[in-house]
């Protein structure tokens, strides 16, 4: 059943008002009938399944059947990554969310682009967030990866909390399986540099914070490959992508 990420706010009651991306996907992109059943996801795990009743070309609605309640599988890691030129964020975030990834924080580090104006940086974040709920949307993940802001090394490192944190940097690092623990973290976080890689103030400012030095391989693998490399590492270790077909059953929890 096909299924879209919708407002939280339009799932709280019996009747769903369409409008925006979602009426022009279901009305003009795949033109569904009327009766048409869908799945209208919150972000936050709230799954209804609904009939649609209406497609206008301003508006529509849809009428929920069942409701009920989805949690992730994957193992929560948080992807600190310096921004990289380019449109190459844009990767990064799409195939990061269909890793099960559970946040994203871009990095300005020492290397990376300069800030841009306001009015451009206000485009970029709308984009990243279609790519990302349109990455959800695509592999069934139940919840939306949190975004935030780009900010900077300073602002973001003494706010994580995450148990396992793992920087890749190529100088004075371990090999990533010397520092993996045989049990399960609650948590990881993932340290990315830009192009050109973190500069040595930079790397001590995150083992201040708590980040583990680690290196991957012998080859130097680009920004926007490293993050990948590693959390589908973590993911198979200790998430869904070592569980066999389609890993663990999602949990339902009647509303």
């Amino acid at each position: 059943m096909r299924r879209f990420f919708v407002p939280e706010q339009t799932l709280c009651g019996s009747e769903v008002p369409l409008f925006g991306e979602t009426l022009h996907h279901l009305g003009t992109v795949l033109r569904l009938p009327e009766g048409e059943e869908v799945l209208l996801l919150d972000g936050a795990g709230t799954v209804c399944r609904c009939r649609i009743e209406a497609l206008a070309k301003a508006e529509g609605k849809a009428r929920v059947l069942e409701r009920w309640q989805e949690t992730e599988t994957a193992f929560p890691v948080h992807l600190y990554q310096a921004l990289p030129k380019g449109e190459r964020m844009e990767l990064v975030l799409q195939k990061g969310t269909e890793l099960g990834i559970r946040a994203f924080t871009p990095l300005l580090a020492g290397r990376t682009i300069p800030r841009l104006p306001a009015a451009r940086a206000e485009k970029r974040r709308q984009r990243w967030e279609r790519i990302v709920r349109e990455a959800a949307r695509q592999c069934r993940r139940p919840c939306l990866p949190r975004l935030d802001a780009p900010r900077t090394m300073t602002e973001a490192l003494p706010e994580c909390d995450q148990e396992l944190r793992l920087m890749l940097w190529e100088q004075g690092s371990r090999p990533l399986n010397e520092v993996l623990p045989p049990a399960p973290p609650r948590s990881a976080a993932i340290l990315v540099g830009p192009e050109g890689g973190f500069g040595a103030d930079e790397a001590g400012q995150a083992r201040e914070a708590g980040f583990l030095p680690v290196r991957i391989g012998p080859r130097i693998l680009r920004t926007e490959t490293a993050g990948f490399a590693v959390a589908a590492i973590l993911q198979y270790l200790y998430g869904d992508l070592g569980a066999g077909p389609g890993g663990p059953a999602p949990l339902k929890e009647a509303l």
